[in-house]
């Protein structure tokens, strides 16, 4: 499978233990501070704290990579449309209507350099959080907005089995295309439109599949006697240590930077 998201890499590190609550809240401060990222400087501490991260979490680099291939269409595209459609700074290629500029360039690599940023940096709270400890992470921090209607477990129970099932439906749809492949269906020849009408054999078996993987799960939590949130215990309550303020400490801190040097520079 070439998609990450949602898959956990069982191992012991720093990084995994960690407070769930902890590493949802450090996800979402980097990527505050990818956006706020400006110039050499504010992507070289946004890189080299990816790295560390990557590095003590200790998930391998090559699986790492594999989150990047989904998207790879989608950075060259944004390549593609910057280096012709930014015409500021110097001209350095011509050839017809194609012009390309130092600053189509520059915009080019800092918007590919910030979605790998971004599509790395979300794969890893999956790859070192479980689906079950990522539910109650996300469902303790949205519990405050319970005050006003919000229902908070819903939304992470939602979210979990989501997140739960991109790789089973990433599985099943390899299987299907292969079963299809077998029997002399062509999924690589032919225009766009052969190609969208080749994929009709593909989707309605894995709408098929996955609605009904959706109704033996409803069937299985009802003969749990699953009733959402009301009068339901934790075996673990989540408990904040020394290392959690610590880590959301150290990504402040980078955030911080990212933003003192965009307003410097």
């Amino acid at each position: 499978m070439n998609i990450t998201l949602g898959q956990y890499y069982p191992v012991d590190s720093v990084i995994h233990r960690l407070d769930a609550r902890a590493k949802i809240l450090a996800t979402i401060i980097y990527i505050i501070a990818v956006f706020c990222a400006k110039g050499v400087a504010g992507y070289g501490i946004c890189i080299g704290f990816l790295a560390a991260v990557i590095i003590l979490c200790r998930v391998p680099f090559r699986l790492m990579l594999r989150s990047l291939k989904s998207i790879i269409f989608i950075i060259i595209f944004t390549v593609a449309l910057n280096m012709l459609f930014i015409k500021t700074g110097r001209e350095i290629f011509s050839l017809g209507f194609v012009h390309i500029t130092t600053g189509g360039i520059l915009t080019a690599i800092k918007l590919c350099a910030r979605l790998i940023l971004l599509i790395m940096g979300s794969s890893i709270l999956t790859l070192v959080t479980t689906p079950i400890a990522l539910t109650e992470g996300i469902e303790r921090l949205l519990r405050p907005f319970k005050k006003i209607g919000v229902p908070s477990h819903e939304i992470a129970m939602m979210m979990s089995i989501a997140l739960r099932f991109i790789p089973t439906l990433i599985e099943e749809l390899d299987k299907i295309k292969k079963a299809q492949t077998a029997r002399g269906a062509d999924f690589d020849t032919g225009g766009l439109v052969k190609k969208a009408r080749a994929m009709i054999p593909l989707l309605v078996p894995l709408f098929v599949s996955a609605f009904r993987r959706a109704d033996e799960l409803a069937m299985a939590m009802e003969a749990r006697c699953y009733r959402g949130d009301i009068n339901r215990t934790k075996m673990r309550e989540l408990v904040y240590c020394r290392r959690d303020i610590y880590a959301l400490s150290i990504v402040s801190t980078l955030m911080l930077c990212v933003i003192l040097l965009r307003i410097l520079l």
